[in-house]
């Protein structure tokens, strides 16, 4: 036999390699070992360890699905509108690889304003396969396709249009209808993210259906009524004190306005809020400057530093209204917005072009953990794109504060690698239990298992090194991965 130059793999003199054959098809797989250890006695551990959790429902408790699917049950229409045009991720690399949004967006058609249509976006997601090589979402891709839809044959111009016609007839059937794949994918309970304003009508409706027996809860996420400088501000407000029914005219009644929403939410399930500003900067306004600044907000009149010393101030105010409702609060900051504003202009938020910045959490969110780190209903999971601050800051902060919980790699973080230097950046110092456990973090609804199992291997891996260099036993790793998949994302945001 000749080696091919790759370890453990050789072939007989004078055969060909696939990758050198003319044929456009390839047949699509996964190996049942997928991000095990190399070494064959760890990964045998981590398969058995895995076997305990692959199974195990799933918990969601930070995504963006929208409930309405569930509520109207209907048939998805086309796989550009479920795998392509609602992922970010996916329309990130495309646009990335020089294909103009305008041929991937519903929102925004041709020159002409036409529309491009589903065909059209499945061809070019197709044509540009091999660019997802290495990505997570090339894995999550994968891992949907042969999963949830059976399909043998790997993507590519070849195939664009077969593949299309299965998918199509596939997603006609009953059994891939939304309420179908939420029992299928054995999804016990997930989050959603919605506008304080929202009246919750498909909660609403699903919590009053009879033959609906899943559990779908809104979270509170009030970013652009918390920052007098994002768009529109001044009329959000004014429907803020409509949908709460209080007069947001003055500082006071804007502050009550939010705590009537926040109960609102609570009445109809809501766990948590979500938070996603520039900086985790929490510094105390006096009650007569946050009033003044905000009457100068509304006004149009307040300047830029005073309107972001208004939005730290309202980070600490949110801790102590969560404090009082025992609503859990997620922090998600460190990311520059619309980078490039031609896009914005263009197609709006969400399109890809959202950039990581460096993150400080120890100097800014001391405030808010001096007045509440240790109240026993505050509870406070801080998430990054900036994995510098797993050991240096966040681990920390978690292994000192009772409120404290580090929260899953996210958005760029969650890839197999980042999902391992997490474990090992934050293990040492905060330990497992002092993790949120998994979050998807997903507009593609079909990707909801591919990611909770990723995480769920990556982990299995990583305690199967433990119990090899004996730091663990197999008893503790099985308890551990338990707790990992399903008991504390369960626990932390209380979802119990």
């Amino acid at each position: 036999m000749e080696s091919s130059g790759h370890t453990g793999v050789a072939r007989a003199k004078g055969t060909t390699p696939k990758w050198c054959t003319t044929s456009a098809v390839t047949q699509i797989e996964m190996h049942p070992d997928r991000l095990f250890p190399a070494d064959p006695g760890v990964r045998g551990l981590a398969r058995s360890i895995h076997s305990v959790v692959r199974d195990v429902p799933i918990i969601s408790p930070h995504g963006h699905l929208d409930p309405a699917l569930l509520v109207e049950n209907t048939s998805f229409t086309d796989p550009s509108s479920l795998f392509v045009t609602p992922d970010h991720y996916v329309t990130r690399m495309l646009h990335a690889l020089g294909v103009d949004l305008a041929r991937i967006s519903p929102q925004r058609g041709h020159d002409d304003g036409g529309a491009p249509s589903p065909r059209e976006v499945w061809r070019l997601f197709c044509e540009h396969w091999a660019s997802f090589r290495g990505t997570p979402s090339r894995y999550w891709m994968e891992s949907e396709l042969i999963d949830v839809f059976g399909v043998s044959v790997q993507p590519g111009p070849e195939t664009a249009d077969a593949l299309y016609d299965e998918l199509v007839a596939k997603l006609a059937s009953p059994e891939f209808r939304p309420r179908a794949l939420f029992k299928r994918f054995r999804i016990e309970v997930i989050a959603t993210t919605d506008d304080p304003c929202s009246e919750l009508a498909a909660h609403r409706s699903l919590a009053a259906d009879t033959t609906w027996t899943g559990r779908v809860v809104p979270t509170f996420r009030p970013d652009n009524y918390l920052d007098p400088a994002a768009d529109d501000w001044q009329r959000r407000v004014a429907l803020l004190g409509t949908a709460a029914d209080a007069d947001t005219g003055d500082y006071d009644g804007y502050i009550d306005a939010l705590e009537r929403r926040r109960a609102f939410f609570a009445q109809h399930g809501a766990t948590s809020t979500d938070h996603g500003p520039a900086d985790a900067e929490s510094e105390p306004l006096s009650s007569a400057e946050a009033r003044r600044i905000y009457a100068a907000a509304l006004r149009t009149s307040a300047t830029l530093s005073e309107c972001t010393a208004f939005r730290r101030h309202m980070l600490g105010e949110m801790a102590r209204m969560a404090c009082d409702d025992g609503m859990v609060m997620q922090l998600h900051s460190g990311v520059l917005r619309n980078h490039h504003a031609p896009t914005y202009a263009a197609y709006g938020a969400d399109r890809g072009h959202d950039i990581p910045v460096a993150a400080e959490f120890t100097r800014a969110l001391q405030p808010l953990l001096c007045r509440y780190g240790t109240h026993p209903r505050f509870r406070l999971v801080i998430f990054t794109v900036d994995e510098t601050t797993w050991s240096r800051e966040l681990a920390p902060l978690a292994g000192f504060y009772p409120s404290v919980f580090v929260g899953a790699p996210w958005w760029f973080l969650d890839t197999p690698g980042a999902m391992l230097r997490f474990r090992e950046a934050v293990t040492d110092t905060a330990g497992f239990h002092k993790t949120s456990g998994f979050v998807d973090d997903t507009r593609a609804f079909c990707s909801i298992p591919a990611r909770h199992d990723m995480a769920r291997r990556v982990d299995c891996g990583y305690l199967a090194g433990l119990v090899a260099a004996h730091r663990l036993s197999e008893d503790e790793a099985f308890e551990t991965a338990h707790a990992l998949a399903y008991r504390l994302p369960r626990d932390v945001f209380r979802l119990t």
